[in-house]
């Protein structure tokens, strides 16, 4: 546990109902994350939390200014707690966030978050690249239904094809619960 920091990526009020791009399981994966903050505060751990902001022409969600943008209660930063804000999927990319975890002495994250498709995929897979190990809290994530060439893969089934991709990356893919246990 030691130079362990949480990860909770864009838990925002528009991923969920009435927002702006709603995700199944938005509600159900926020909970687990709040379970795993609760028990990151209760230990003096740090926790960062990430914030997308949409500067993208055309962008319709988390847009500057909205309530959207918003980190939603469930998982709203305490003081002293460190918010990053980003641009793209990867929370690494033109933030400070390397930076961050570098000046605590932070070698092993713990990541939960939105969407398990995009940015929970993409600064996992940029967290290894760095050389962090990587614990993902498989249940403390949400995605939304896609399509492509015709077809229509439910959002359960994007979850499960992207946790099943990841597992390969992350040092462990586990759930909410089996983290508590730990």
């Amino acid at each position: 546990m030691e130079n362990t920091a949480l990860l909770i990526i864009d838990i925002q009020n528009d991923y969920f109902p009435s927002g702006n791009f709603e995700l199944d399981g938005a509600l159900e994966a926020a909970k687990k994350t709040s379970n795993i903050l609760s028990f990151f505060r209760s230990k003096g751990m740090p926790v960062i939390h990430i914030q997308h902001e949409s500067v993208k022409e055309g962008s319709t969600f988390f847009l500057p200014g909205t309530n959207g943008v918003k980190i939603h209660n469930s998982v709203k930063p305490d003081k002293g707690e460190v918010v990053v804000k980003k641009n793209y999927p990867n929370s690494f990319l033109k933030t400070d966030l390397l930076k961050k975890l570098k000046e605590n002495k932070i070698d092993n994250l713990v990541i939960t978050g939105m969407m398990t498709l995009m940015c929970v995929d993409a600064t996992t897979r940029a967290a290894k690249d760095l050389g962090f190990n990587c614990t993902l809290i498989h249940d403390a994530t949400a995605a939304r239904e896609l399509s492509f060439n015709g077809q229509t893969v439910s959002a359960d089934d994007v979850k499960t094809s992207f946790l099943a991709a990841l597992s390969m990356v992350a040092d462990r893919t586990v759930s909410c619960d089996e983290y508590l246990r730990l």
